[in-house]
């Protein structure tokens, strides 16, 4: 067989680049815990109505379709229609909003969970975007309403979660937050229809620069030259404390602008801003470029970045929603977020931040000595499972220098040495060997342990 080409934008770790993601992954998952999510799983398929039934993702959704038709299928259009009209979600909001429309007389609201699962998009791959990736959600739904003080809650939860990972090398983030408001309220006090093609054009900004963007407010959303100009300068407003809206009020109130909305979004984002600086000061920051692309935003919205790292782009990404789950009668208004945890895991193995102290789980190698007393050695290595300690039995019983240069390359700290049967038919003590130090010392495996920091892999910082 060929030697396989390798696929573009669908990440496989290394053994210890998954030690680096599950420890996110159980991190996060602690912390949402922590503050009562509970979590679910949902199908990896929608029907493609769902998933272009909001913002611009057409292009970015795989279809699910068989390789081959079975016999008597082209003759059913039912089932041949229903085949065809499957896609794999590209995020898990819309699957969680048909979630919650399906459950609802089964969940207690506000409903809470965490949803941590493989998405797929079919975008162009690049630095920290896959076309196959891990997102890790959080949200709150609520029944008919859903009280402004979670959209303040959420985003100082995710960055919680993600403070929680500073010990391990992760950097600082920011989370920078607008509100859909102000900037619905402002465009249209000057005037605007376009309202959604213009938020599309400023979520372009950093990676296309005013100019360009000031282009494309007159050519795609129908602005005039001096309309564009006002939206840049609202979008070049931020700062981390409530003077952001006094300076969004001084700049509606140059281009004429009045709007109920406006205030209504610049009253919240004020609180978001207020409340943020008390519980954790200067990880909140207000700026009036965050758009987000999608179009069920309706409230607060959300990035992410890295301190240090902002060229990788938002990390983390979300926002308010009244209208994504609804069947007509009832509406569930929500709020959530969404981690890229392989985005994340790919930047911080790619700039060597962090590193795994081993690639396997074993922190224990059990030598053999001859094949005919394997059984002996996986006594001990049963033995020492019984106790939590995680144990593999030598592959060959090769001479012992050979069984511990096995274990020195896979990292694992200790080989385990059974016990002699003397002439006399006494038995000497089983020993045990720190290959880094090179100490020997006699061991019981129904007593042993290793030391708490080598009992299981641990991801530090790269430099410890």
């Amino acid at each position: 067989m060929a030697r396989p080409t390798p696929l573009s934008g669908f990440p496989e770790w290394l053994p210890d680049g998954r030690i680096v993601e599950q420890h996110v992954l159980d991190t996060l998952r602690r912390v949402f815990e922590l503050h009562g999510f509970g979590g679910i799983e949902t199908r990896a398929v929608e029907p493609l109505d769902q998933l272009l039934r909001k913002g611009e993702t057409s292009k970015e959704v795989y279809v699910l379709r068989r390789l081959q038709e079975e016999a008597g299928d082209a003759d059913d259009t039912r089932r041949d229609k229903g085949d065809k009209q499957l896609g794999l979600h590209f995020d898990l909001t819309v699957p969680f909003a048909r979630y919650v429309l399906e459950n609802a007389g089964h969940l207690a609201f506000p409903f809470k969970r965490y949803q941590i699962q493989k998405v797929w998009r079919g975008e162009r791959p690049q630095d920290g975007r896959f076309r196959e990736f891990t997102q890790a959600d959080i949200d709150v739904v609520g029944a008919g309403e859903l009280p402004y003080h979670y959209e303040v809650e959420l985003p100082l939860v995710m960055a919680e979660a993600l403070g929680a990972l500073r010990d391990i090398g992760v950097p600082e983030v920011r989370v920078l937050v607008n509100n859909r408001r102000v900037a619905e309220g402002f465009y249209r006090g000057l005037g605007i229809d376009a309202v959604d093609e213009v938020l599309r054009q400023i979520d372009k900004l950093d990676k296309i620069g005013p100019e360009k963007v000031a282009g494309l407010l007159v050519a795609e959303a129908g602005t005039t030259p001096e309309q564009a100009e006002a939206c840049l300068a609202l979008a070049a407003i931020s700062g981390s404390d409530t003077g952001v809206v006094d300076r969004v009020r001084a700049l509606a109130a140059e281009h004429g602008v009045v709007s109920d909305l406006l205030e209504t979004g610049l009253g919240e984002l004020g609180a978001l801003v207020e409340a943020a600086s008390v519980r954790a000061p200067g990880v909140v920051v207000a700026d009036l470029k965050i758009a987000r692309g999608l179009d069920y935003y309706t409230g607060s919205v959300y990035e992410t970045v890295l301190v240090g790292h902002e060229q990788l782009g938002s990390i983390c990404s979300g926002g308010r929603y009244d209208t994504l789950a609804s069947d007509g009668a009832n509406t569930y208004p929500g709020v959530g977020l969404s981690i890229g945890v392989s985005r994340l895991v790919s930047r911080l193995l790619s700039a060597g931040l962090v590193r795994a102290t081993r690639s396997v789980p074993s922190a224990v190698v059990v030598a053999v000595t001859s094949e005919e007393t394997r059984g002996a050695s996986d006594a001990i290595a049963t033995a020492l499972r019984s106790r939590g300690v995680p144990v593999e039995v030598a592959p060959a019983a090769a001479k012992f220098g050979k069984q511990i240069r096995y274990a020195d390359r896979r990292g694992i700290p200790f080989v385990w040495f059974p016990g002699r049967v003397e002439e006399d038919g006494t038995r000497s003590p089983d020993q045990v060997k720190d290959i880094r130090s090179g100490e020997q010392v006699d061991a019981d495996a129904a007593t042993w342990a290793p030391p708490a920091e080598d009992l299981h892999p641990r991801v530090v910082p790269a430099g410890d």
